[in-house]
């Protein structure tokens, strides 16, 4: 069995933080207004309008507010609300709580919100998976790992990481599991997890594939030869690979390849 190549150990990566909220001006000057306008009626929203475009004559003046996003959004939500209760029936008064633009921005920013949290989970799954192939590495055990779904973006955290040293033993790992059909690479899942992994690792694993058939009892270090070969030209490396599971298929009875 090849030894892992030895190297200072690096600090491993902080772990993720959770994303912040982008701030939005804008949006906090609608809820401003929204906040103000909950049960007013159409005169005294009237009354804020005006107000409101005062306010916004009076910026205009002054270079270091004409571009004020918030002032802007909060004059266009009274006049969004104002709208409103001029359709609505005589004496009827502002509710954000029966507004449907509020009830779909709510619903919009919870998806966004959701969304946000499972990329954080996801994020800190990766990064889990990284550090536990890190210690791996470096502890000499790496190639008894079973790979597992996801191993591909761990993969890419490692490289960000550390760079190519890591990433190179990295897929010589994953390409030996996917040769030889382990972990996430047995089974109907395996076709869907080839599509994720770049050519030079699937061109290294399908060499080793054909000389396992041609030598079964090459050593690791014998088969090393394939990932250098994949890493200079993965074209060529993939058509040696096919060329070789040619030459090991049976022949069937009309004297042909199977």
């Amino acid at each position: 069995m090849t030894m892992p190549r030895r190297t200072a150990r690096r600090p491993l990566a902080p772990r993720v933080a959770a994303p912040r909220e982008p701030v939005d001006p804008a949006r906090i000057g609608r809820r401003v207004v929204r906040r103000r306008a909950k049960g007013m009626d159409a005169g005294a929203v009237a009354a804020a309008l005006k107000d409101a475009r005062f306010d916004a004559r009076q910026a205009s003046r002054f270079e270091d507010l004409a571009d004020d996003e918030r002032g802007r959004a909060e004059l266009a939500e009274w006049e969004r609300i104002d709208r409103l209760l001029t359709a609505a029936a005589p004496g009827s008064v502002y509710g954000p709580d029966t507004d449907d633009v509020v009830r779909a921005e709510l619903a919009a920013e919870a998806a966004a919100a959701a969304a946000r949290e499972a990329e954080l989970r996801k994020a800190t799954r990766v990064a889990a998976r990284a550090d536990e192939l890190q210690a791996l590495r470096e502890l000499g055990t790496l190639e008894q790992a079973e790979p597992r779904e996801g191993d591909k973006a761990a993969r890419d955290e490692l490289t960000r990481r550390a760079g190519w040293y890591v990433q190179a033993d990295i897929d010589a790992w994953l390409a030996r599991a996917l040769a030889a059909h382990r972990g996430h690479y047995a089974g109907p899942a395996a076709r869907e997890a080839r599509r994720l992994l770049p050519q030079p690792l699937l061109a290294q694993a399908a060499l080793l594939s054909a000389l396992a058939r041609l030598v079964p009892a090459a050593a690791s270090g014998e088969l090393a030869v394939a990932a250098r070969l994949a890493a200079a030209d993965p074209e060529a490396t993939a058509g040696l690979a096919a060329l070789l599971t040619r030459a090991t298929e049976p022949a069937d009875p009309t004297g042909s390849r199977a």
